[in-house]
């Protein structure tokens, strides 16, 4: 993979655990979410979301990470790509232990690692198209 093309993937991919990140911050901020609240309820929740700065945030990370990938798959085969969104399943969960305090415990950070190991071994692989 040339370093210009992983450069989208790694944008996007980024954009994508960044935005992760935002809406969790936000629904931190809404509290616990109940979906039993009837029509009523389910508006305020809806009005509460949209008005958190957060989720914004989030869900504009995500439009912009898909313009992104987009660009990213008119440069590389879907099948070399899409393996690479894993690393945003790393860095959300090293980010989240900084940030929110979640605590991963031996078998998680051995996935992690299995993860880490099956990028590395993606990316190397085939010349793109």
């Amino acid at each position: 993979m040339r370093l210009a093309d992983f450069s989208w993937v790694l944008a996007g991919v980024l954009l994508n655990a960044l935005a992760q990140l935002l809406l969790k911050a936000g629904a931190n901020a809404l509290g616990r979410i109940s979906l039993d609240v009837g029509p009523a309820g389910a508006l305020a929740l809806a009005w509460a979301a949209a008005r958190q700065p957060a989720i914004l945030g989030g869900l504009a990370c995500y439009g912009v990470s898909v313009v992104l990938w987009v660009v990213a798959l008119s440069r590389l085969p879907v099948s070399q790509a899409y393996p690479m969104l894993s690393i945003g399943y790393v860095l959300n969960a090293l980010l989240a232990w900084w940030l929110f305090g979640e605590q991963p415990d031996a078998q998680r950070w051995l996935g992690i690692g299995v993860i880490v190991i099956g990028v590395v071994l993606v990316a190397r692989s085939g010349a793109s198209t």
